[in-house]
């Protein structure tokens, strides 16, 4: 019974976990993307709504110009989603989901991701550890995080951000020695991840839908 207990708690600090991180509005920020309970339909948006959010003028940019009127359906849809807080969120999220496949956490990965890209990403584990491969990465930085895509496709939003990120990469063998990789020697990544969740839905967590190569 414990365990039981255990589980319910885990679960529900990684709901409230992934709410926080991906877009909740805190009231300082332009109105954009966060995930949102299920509401009465919004009003329409007026023409002229600006879609970026504030920002100084060396800050960068944190959307692509092809994303704007896909952001715009989605706020029509959501009026309480905040495209930087969402940002901010799907960077906690890019991190945590690597660190969970790089460890071989199927269980988180099947809180973050959904069964598509959970299956992907739980059968290169297996493979791993069948080789008796162990990964020794490290999420050195993300340099840059924009939203290069946006669409609502029924009650569906999906958002697209391309990462660029620096990562150190070791793969050991079952002994632990080291057989590819190299801790002292970042790689550049550029990935294009989709997030995406039912804006009607009562679960308010957006998941990882899809992965490629930016």
């Amino acid at each position: 019974m414990f365990y039981v207990i255990l589980l319910a708690m885990v679960a529900a600090f990684l709901a409230l976990r992934l709410y926080s991180v991906l877009g909740k509005r805190t009231g300082h920020e332009q109105p954009l993307p966060k995930p949102a309970e299920d509401r009465v339909a919004a009003a329409p948006l007026p023409r002229t709504i600006d879609v970026k959010p504030e920002r100084s003028a060396t800050a960068p940019r944190v959307i692509e110009s092809a994303a704007e009127s896909g952001l715009r359906a989605v706020v029509a849809a959501d009026p309480a989603f905040d495209v930087a807080q969402f940002v901010d969120g799907a960077k906690s999220a890019y991190r945590m989901i690597l660190e969970a496949f790089w460890k071989g956490d199927r269980e988180m990965l099947g809180w973050l991701a959904e069964e598509g890209v959970r299956d992907a990403f739980v059968s290169a584990i297996d493979a791993r550890e069948a080789n008796g491969e162990v990964l020794d990465n490290r999420l050195v930085s993300i340099e840059r995080a924009v939203v290069s895509e946006a669409s609502v496709e029924g009650r569906v939003a999906r958002i697209t951000v391309r990462f660029d990120a620096d990562i150190a990469a070791i793969t050991r063998d079952a002994d632990g020695n080291v057989i590819a990789g190299s801790m002292t020697d970042a790689v550049e990544t550029h990935d294009a991840w989709t997030f995406a969740r039912n804006l009607r839905s009562d679960d308010p967590n957006w998941k990882l839908a899809d992965t490629d190569e930016a």
